[in-house]
């Protein structure tokens, strides 16, 4: 039988929201719908719209405005004294959307339906230590893990591992039914989707009565959308498109560091690319500092080839300037002394992305590196021509270093972009994840990241500090990651 809340359940709601204004008003802001077709309210599925999803569903484990682990849907964690089982106890009240109560069955439902390998869930990489999921009781979940794991914490903040009602997976995907502060009245991953306030969500009313996400997939047209007043938030303001916004009034600009990041991506399993001293040779190709400055203005953190954030415990400080010689070295030596000559496939729905191919382009051909550039459409790039070029251009959002490592390069994982297989890294990633001792276990991602410097397939120049392009008109938005942001606490003016 499907839960319902109790009385006091419903007093609790009522109390937390007695403080509370009315909701008035109506936010918009825009998506890419880069699935196409396979868009969807699946938060664990591969066409998931996070920009709706992250409104209308919870996680366990959020982080907070520091970044660091904040309680959620859960209260509270510990772990036993080998980190292998962890027990979480779950915040109690709360409702989902079709205004059933959540509980324990509902969090083993929903990890466990991340964890089923026939759901083909690329968020499964994150929680694959994960061997059980059971309810001790209604409010308390006990996760077990094949080895011990200090950092489990960090992986239920992944921004895929939300919380569905037990059950609700065969609809989800268009039903997007959660706990979030908003709800879903009609879902148009190529038009319009419209979410309204949810008055019952737990940490009180939202401030908006409505938000409207709409679907445009070229970054210039987002941006002429919030020049225009069609939307009221950007968050992919380029450093060149900046200052059409900086002199007016009717905006305010937000500069936000993130462990998000552009690069291109090179197969390591297709000829040339399947020479690690070809691969490293198209990286010392490139001038990092350069491309900071010029496609974001000097607002960037140079990267070194690693996905793990600048502010991560565990990033690895590599030098990694460009370096001409030894990249036409390396080259012959591989046996292309006269160079080689590569298709970059880049598309518009990343703003920056035709100009990192372009700037790319002429800092490797004094390497001998002819790059072509070839522009894809923006429709299907990530099923057509992501993980199907031998290069083309890639981005990903932030996640703690254990999970960046797993999701981008572990041999099996799903989104293992670059084909990268490769034992002996595997091997320095599960050690990592057994060690307990701090000092060690970071030693031991660093060395990881030192591994990728000199052998991965994708050059990785710099990390974003994100430019988010905000109306005036829009109040108590959070200067923080987007993956932090209380959506909730966002008003606006009429």
């Amino acid at each position: 039988m499907k839960k319902t809340l109790s009385i006091a359940a419903v007093a609790f709601a009522l109390a937390g929201t007695a403080a509370f204004a009315e909701p008035t008003g109506t936010f918009r802001q825009a998506h890419e719908y880069g699935f196409g077709a396979q868009s969807s309210l699946d938060p664990i599925s591969k066409g998931r719209v996070f920009q709706i999803t992250e409104k209308i569903m919870n996680r366990l484990v959020r982080p907070g405005l520091d970044g660091k682990p904040e309680a959620d849907l859960a209260t509270s964690w510990e772990a036993n004294e080998d980190a292998t089982v962890w027990t979480f106890k779950l915040r109690d009240g709360v409702s989902f959307h079709d205004g059933s109560g959540f509980d324990a069955a509902d969090v083993v439902y929903s990890l466990n339906r991340v964890l089923d390998p026939d759901s083909d869930s690329p968020a499964r990489s994150a929680v694959k230590m994960i061997t059980a999921v059971e309810a001790l009781d209604d409010m308390t979940v006990q996760i077990t893990l094949d080895t011990p794991f200090a950092d489990m914490p960090l992986q239920l903040m992944d921004y895929r591992l939300r919380m569905i009602p037990d059950g609700a997976g065969d609809d989800i995907a268009t039903t997007g039914i959660g706990t979030g502060p908003f709800k879903v009245e009609t879902f148009d991953a190529e038009g319009t989707t419209v979410l309204v306030a949810n008055l019952d969500y737990w940490e009180g009313e939202p401030g908006v009565a409505r938000m409207e996400v709409i679907g445009i997939p070229d970054g210039q047209a987002r941006l002429q959308a919030l020049l225009g007043g069609q939307i009221d938030m950007e968050r992919g303001i380029t450093a060149q498109q900046a200052p059409m916004l900086a002199g007016s009034d009717k905006f305010v600009m937000q500069e936000i560091p993130t462990g998000n990041w552009r690069g291109l991506v090179f197969r390591t399993d297709v000829e040339p690319f399947s020479d690690p001293r070809v691969r490293k040779a198209v990286r010392l190709a490139a001038n990092r500092q350069e491309l900071v400055n010029l496609i974001l203005g000097g607002q960037g953190v140079v990267a070194c080839d690693t996905p793990v954030e600048p502010n991560d415990q565990y990033r690895a400080a590599i030098d990694c300037p460009q370096d001409i010689e030894q990249a036409k070295a390396l080259l012959a030596e591989a046996g292309y002394a006269d160079g080689i000559e590569i298709d970059v496939h880049v598309a518009t729905l990343e703003p920056t992305w035709p100009t990192l191919a372009v700037a790319y382009q002429e800092q490797a051909a004094a390497a001998g590196i002819k790059v072509n550039v070839v522009q894809a459409p923006t429709d299907g790039y990530w099923s057509e021509v992501w993980m199907k070029k031998d290069v083309a251009a890639t981005r990903w959002n932030e996640r703690p270093a254990d999970q960046a490592l797993h999701e981008i390069y572990l041999s099996t994982a799903k989104w293992n972009e670059s084909y990268f297989k490769d034992e002996a890294f595997d091997a320095m990633l599960a050690d990592a994840r057994r060690e307990l001792d701090f000092d060690k276990r970071k030693a031991l991602y660093v060395d990881a990241q030192e591994y990728l410097w000199e052998n991965a397939g994708t050059l990785i120049p710099y990390h974003v500090t994100r430019l988010v392009g905000v109306s005036s008109r829009v109040s108590n938005l959070d200067e923080v990651k987007n993956d932090a942001v209380r959506w909730h606490k966002i008003t606006v003016a009429e």
